[in-house]
């Protein structure tokens, strides 16, 4: 069977934390799960462009292993059921991942092809970059590793560019590369463009498998044997494959760009005309949002008069601008960024800068999400804590106790059967029951919507390490966070 027949793996790499992106995007709850550029999330939307069978094979997730559960879930929504989700106990970068990647594809298919791309980037127009995907499978019939340029549309000095020959490959279309550049400055980036030569590296990759293993045994021998023991000594944890943790620590941190696509002679490239970002920036989302007359991007709750050229995004809280330009506002439940358009690139100095100073805010959202659902703290006191609790349909809590608190659950709505000792108690709509310390409890939610309640806690201590687990559907280990 000749590559030209054979489906493709798509491999999504979905490990990154978006900090340019902050205060939407932050460590626990990255930009890849939030729909910032249409109803769905990235990852959902980058699903569903390889969704194709007849093209593509079912997805290869690689993740952060604390974003496994809402992985699932939002997998589970596109009714996508057959994905491999693959658990990585530490970010160690793309190659690492490429080639835990390969691996797996080589175990299926030792002739397969993988298409490696992002959980977090834009494409505007898929069919376009279908199109460059079907057209550019001849090329990999020599084991030529195929990257997809895009053609600037403007000299732009956030993306990194890919120089290719003038001159065609066998394959038309296909042209083999010159050189990789790193992000330019812009008279830099001006003359890239003005040449034609010169295209955004997308960071989409098709590659068959036995090559690019042969030539990571090459290049990137010590990343290649940390992703073989890590993948050799992986266990099954419900639908997830856990590497071994010791194991793929021993990897490198380095890109699949550095580590072997700038120095293999297999590269070639397809350039296209996809509407693609890599959305690094909010100025990034400015660019590709719809803008009104003023030419702002206005998302959520919020007013603006005599506003120019700015992005302003309320979420959880009113946002009134009056008189400005080329700004980003962006405003969450618990916090505000303003910045020019032209420094959003450094959000991220403002994320080191609360990171070291210990700032929860840096990585953790108020919405605390669970396999089960999520909770978000509205209000603390001395000696007490109100919850706002969302529970999925179908979805159940550990059946677990406290040591320091007492707890009283009132149902907004949706309904919730409770275990509470040796009782369980259907409730309703603004029904309500009390939890008494010490008590063996379980909360769970046996209809087919949403069930909202509210739960207040009191007494001398309300961490949430207060607690013993005796079960838990969702095969947590001891130390995960409770619930």
């Amino acid at each position: 069977m000749s590559q030209n027949d054979k489906r493709i793996t798509p491999v999504i790499l979905s490990g990154g934390t978006g900090t340019r992106l902050w205060p939407l995007s932050r460590e626990a709850f990255p930009k890849q799960l939030l729909p910032l550029a249409g109803e769905r999330s990235m990852l959902q939307e980058t699903v569903l462009r390889v969704a194709d069978r007849t093209l593509f094979n079912a997805p290869v997730v690689i993740a952060n292993v604390e974003h496994r559960f809402v992985i699932a879930e939002q997998l589970r929504a596109l009714g996508i059921a057959d994905a491999t989700i693959v658990l990585e106990p530490e970010g160690r970068n793309t190659t690492a991942a490429a080639a835990t990647a390969a691996l797996i594809e080589e175990r299926r298919d030792a002739s397969g092809l993988i298409l490696l791309l992002a959980a977090d980037h834009v494409v505007q127009d898929p069919a376009a970059l279908t199109g460059a995907i079907r057209a550019s499978l001849p090329a990999t019939e020599s084991g030529r590793f195929v990257l997809f340029g895009v053609r600037p549309t403007e000299p732009s000095t956030g993306y990194g560019y890919i120089q290719r020959d003038s001159a065609e490959t066998e394959v038309p279309g296909v042209f083999p590369v010159r050189r990789f550049v790193e992000k330019p400055d812009l008279e830099t980036a001006r003359a890239y463009v003005d040449s034609g030569e010169y295209l955004w590296n997308s960071a989409i990759f098709l590659l068959p498998v036995a090559s690019f293993l042969k030539e990571l045994r090459r290049l990137a021998p010590d990343v290649l044997a940390a992703a073989d023991a890590a993948l050799a000594n992986a266990r099954h944890d419900l639908d997830f494959i856990r590497l071994d943790e010791a194991a793929f620590a021993q990897s490198p941190s380095i890109a699949v760009d550095y580590a072997v696509m700038e120095k293999t002679d297999l590269a070639v490239v397809t350039p296209t005309d996809c509407g693609w970002t890599d959305v690094g920036s909010w100025s990034a989302l400015w660019a590709i949002g719809d803008r009104d007359a003023g030419g702002n991007v206005l998302v959520g709750d919020v007013v603006a008069e005599d506003v120019k050229g700015s992005y302003l995004r309320g979420e959880g809280q009113l946002v009134a601008a009056l008189g400005v330009e080329d700004l980003v506002v962006v405003a969450t439940p618990d916090v505000v960024l303003v910045t020019r358009k032209d420094r959003d690139q450094d959000v991220k100095k403002l994320v080191e800068r609360l990171r070291r100073d210990g700032h929860a805010a840096a990585t953790q959202t108020v919405q605390m999400h669970r396999p089960w659902g999520y909770y978000q703290s509205i209000h603390m006191g001395d000696r007490f804590q109100v919850k706002r609790i969302t529970v999925n349909p179908g979805a159940k809590l550990s059946l677990q106790k406290h040591f320091h608190r007492a707890e009283h659950w009132v149902v907004v709505n949706g309904t919730a059967l409770v275990t509470r000792d040796s009782e369980q108690i259907l409730l309703r709509e603004n029904e309500s029951i009390f939890l008494p310390l010490g008590c063996v409890h379980r909360l769970e939610n046996p209809g087919k919507l949403p069930l909202n309640l509210i739960e207040v806690q009191s007494g001398p201590y309300l961490g949430e390490d207060d607690i013993v687990r005796f079960e838990d559907i969702y095969a947590r280990a001891d130390d995960e966070s409770v619930k």
